[in-house]
């Protein structure tokens, strides 16, 4: 699914590179285009490093895409669970050494 505008997050650097700009963006819609993996779970996987990184933005862009490649609420909200699992383990994980002797 092609994406017709520039993220925000890129658009300065497309004022003074455009070549750039454009050989990254369509290396991005060529990797997240259907193949062996449907497009909707390369957008799903997106979404779960965007929220572990930390990106709300993103993750409710991305969120989108992934609805508009065919992918359900009922699969968001999995991506959402693991994206929890793994990303607030470790957190607990570290957490338990507070209790370390």
């Amino acid at each position: 699914m092609p994406q017709t505008t520039l993220p925000p997050w890129i658009q300065a650097l497309h004022q003074r590179d455009p070549e750039f700009v454009d050989s990254y963006m369509a290396q991005r819609e060529r990797i997240l285009r259907e193949g062996a993996i449907p497009a909707k779970y390369k957008h799903l996987m997106t979404m779960i490093v965007d929220a572990l990184q930390t990106h709300p933005d993103g993750v409710a862009t991305i969120a989108n895409r992934a609805r508009a490649a065919g992918a359900s609420e009922a699969e968001i909200q999995e991506a959402v669970e693991v994206v929890y699992l793994f990303g607030g383990t470790p957190a607990l994980v570290t957490a338990m050494n507070a209790f370390r002797a």
